[in-house]
Formats: C-alpha cells, structure tokens, sequence
C-alpha cells in the first residue's frame, strides 16, 4: 500500500442531547484536499455526532478516491479524533451497549473496511479544535 490518506473529524451537540454537528477534513499527500461542516438531525447526544462526523468523512473519502479512479483497497487511511469512546468503541476494546451507538460504530466498520488498511488514532482534543475550530 503506497497511499495513505488522513480523516480527522470531530462532532458535538448543543445541549447534549440536543441539535447536532460535525467536521471532518481529508488530508491527501499532505495537503488538505475536502472539508465539511455539517448539521445533523436536531437531537442527538455528543458521541451519535461524533460517530456521524466520521461516517460522514469516510464516506467522502471512498468518494473522493473513486472519482480520482484510486482504488480505495490500494490505500490506507488514518483517522484521527478526539473521542475516546468513538475510537474505543471502533477498535473493540469497549463494548457499544446502547443499540444506537453500536449501530453508528457497525456503519463506521463498514466503511472502514473499504479501504486497504486503516489505523485508528486518538489526538488531543486541541489539536481537534485547532484543525478543525471545534
């Protein structure tokens, strides 16, 4: 695998529970090649926008690279955020026992797979709100 793309993403919610958001942004050979800010269904807790910021990032990620005609098995892809419970969660070292967070981690898995490799990588939660401002 000679390619490596980077996802960092970064979700939250106002109130908690409470209208959700989230960021991501792809970073290709070095330079940032997508970023989003969306805004999510209206209630939903912190750790639901987390995980919908970083679907939301995968699935630009398989899309950027399929439209550049890069197969995504051909590329590994680092994510990076600051949640705790979303990187644990992914790499099975806690359980999701509420369905809805077990649900968004399966969807995440899915996407994950795509690619040819993928590393899990929790950052400070200032580099989160320096790269992404939340």
């Amino acid at each position: 695998m000679s390619e490596r793309l980077v996802l960092h993403f970064d979700g939250g919610s106002r109130g908690n529970p409470g209208p959700g958001y989230g960021t991501f942004v792809l970073l290709w050979r070095g330079g940032e090649v997508r970023r989003q800010r969306a805004e999510f269904r209206s209630l939903m807790t912190n750790n639901e926008a987390e995980y919908e910021a970083l679907i939301a990032g995968l699935q630009a990620a398989l899309d950027w690279l399929q439209n550049r005609g890069v197969d995504p098995r051909e590329v590994a892809i680092e994510v990076r955020g600051d949640s705790q419970l979303v990187m644990c969660q992914l790499a099975g070292t806690w359980m999701a026992r509420e369905p809805r967070m077990a649900a968004l981690r399966d969807r995440a898995r899915a996407l994950l797979c795509r690619f040819g490799s993928y590393v899990l990588r929790q950052v400070p939660r200032g580099q989160s709100v320096k790269l992404l401002g939340h």
